[in-house]
């Protein structure tokens, strides 16, 4: 991540311009739900900076709320590995293998548009709530068995990890004597502790997996999503890749959202005893908690033509890095956006992303944490940290998605 260089002069001879240096950064001691000072500083000096980016390049640094939106819903801006469709692109020093057919999220136009358009009319708001129903059960049965089991337990792997797992199993058609592997495999694949090496075969595994279902589906199509886009003129290759893709957008940051999102409630009392006395506070509370944490911190995103942005030329093929934990934590957007507060309307917060490439499973991920997090509550309202909140072991700020390790927890029996 980011860390403040000063400033450097614009070559045009303009004031000068903050800089800041692409590097590995803790967030602040007894901050865990705040990004790293580094990028907080950069925002104060504007909501645009120069950043030093790997091998380097120099690229820029977006932070303020409404730029980012801005480059978010701009079709000059495109995915970086958009780039890459047709051969390897050397990013710094790691290269960047081409984009897997299907996985529509990291492809622009007009390959994006295709997947896009027939993924819509699955993820409805009305098919997400019709999973209501299963989401209900499903964490009724573990918290049942969080009960029956007895504290201290990990709230990750007894809670946060299976609940998305198996929403996204029936979502996919994965039949249930198969779940267990699957889920294990899955939990493997996001695992940061996990080896290079066990993350690759996990990766492997799922996809050979998938394909295979995929295959069983063309032959016998169900009602679910994968069954249904057997029906497009998606190929089977395709088919996979989108497969894998509704797997990991739907489980890494939906499960890092119930884990840490119970994190901040825990350290903030008074927000979970609002929540115990009013569930029906659940709706604004989700919204609230993607704004505070925003686990999806940062985007990136390549110019392809010379572009004006916040009163600086971002040059064609220059890499821009989209900040969203700090857009989100923008006062000018968010009063008193420091504080966790699940009655504010924290409505427009980019913790979905914007625009054309807007997280698909957006609703999923919604309907998950607005029937968990109050069910959770209800069920356990003395729950708390079983540990100190400074050893709780936390992603590195290098992770794709923020979140815990593990969340020790223990209640009153």
């Amino acid at each position: 991540m980011p860390s403040s260089r000063g400033m450097m002069m614009d070559p045009n001879g303009a004031e000068p311009v903050h800089t800041v240096s692409v590097l590995s950064v803790a967030r602040q001691p007894g901050c865990p739900f705040d990004p790293p000072e580094e990028l907080t500083r950069a925002r104060r000096h504007g909501p645009i900076s120069r950043c030093l980016l790997p091998g380097g390049r120099q690229g820029w640094l977006v932070t303020g709320y409404d730029l980012v939106r801005s480059v978010l819903a701009d079709s000059r801006f495109m995915c970086i590995r958009g780039l890459t469709l047709d051969s390897y692109v050397d990013i710094g020093d790691v290269v960047v293998p081409p984009v897997a057919p299907g996985e529509f999220t990291f492809m622009d136009e007009p390959q994006h548009s295709r997947y896009r358009k027939l993924l819509a009319g699955e993820f409805t708001v009305r098919r997400m709530r019709m999973l209501t129903e299963s989401i209900e059960r499903v964490t009724a049965d573990h918290l049942d068995a969080m009960e029956k089991g007895g504290p201290p337990t990990d709230l990750v792997t007894a809670f946060a990890e299976p609940i998305p797992a198996i929403m996204i199993c029936e979502l996919l058609g994965v039949p249930y004597q198969d779940r267990g592997s699957f889920q294990a495999q899955s939990a493997t694949l996001f695992n940061g502790d996990a080896s290079a090496e066990e993350q690759l075969a996990a990766y492997t595994a799922l996809r050979e997996y998938i394909a295979r279902l995929v295959a069983v589906k063309r032959a016998h199509p169900t009602g679910d999503v994968l069954g249904d886009l057997t029906t497009s003129d998606l190929t089977d290759e395709e088919l996979t890749g989108a497969g894998f893709l509704l797997l990991a957008a739907g489980l890494d940051t939906t499960s890092n959202m119930l884990a840490f999102g119970t994190f901040a409630l825990l350290s903030h009392p008074g927000q979970w005893a609002a929540l115990h006395a009013d569930p029906a506070l659940a709706d604004k509370a989700v919204e609230e908690l993607m704004r505070y944490l925003s686990v999806a911190k940062t985007f990136m995103r390549t110019a392809l033509e010379d572009v004006e942005l916040g009163g600086q030329t971002i040059t064609a093929g220059t890499t821009v890095l989209l900040s969203l934990h700090t857009a989100n934590r923008d006062p000018r957007r968010f009063p008193q956006p420091d504080t966790l507060d699940i009655e504010r309307q924290a409505i427009g917060h980019l913790g979905f992303g914007h625009g054309r490439h807007q997280c698909p499973g957006q609703q999923l991920a919604r309907v998950v944490m607005r029937v968990a997090f109050p069910a959770l509550v209800n069920r356990f309202p003395t729950l708390r940290l079983d540990v100190p909140p400074e050893a709780i072991d936390l992603h590195p700020e290098t992770a794709d998605v923020f979140g815990v390790h593990s969340l020790p927890v223990a209640w009153d029996a």
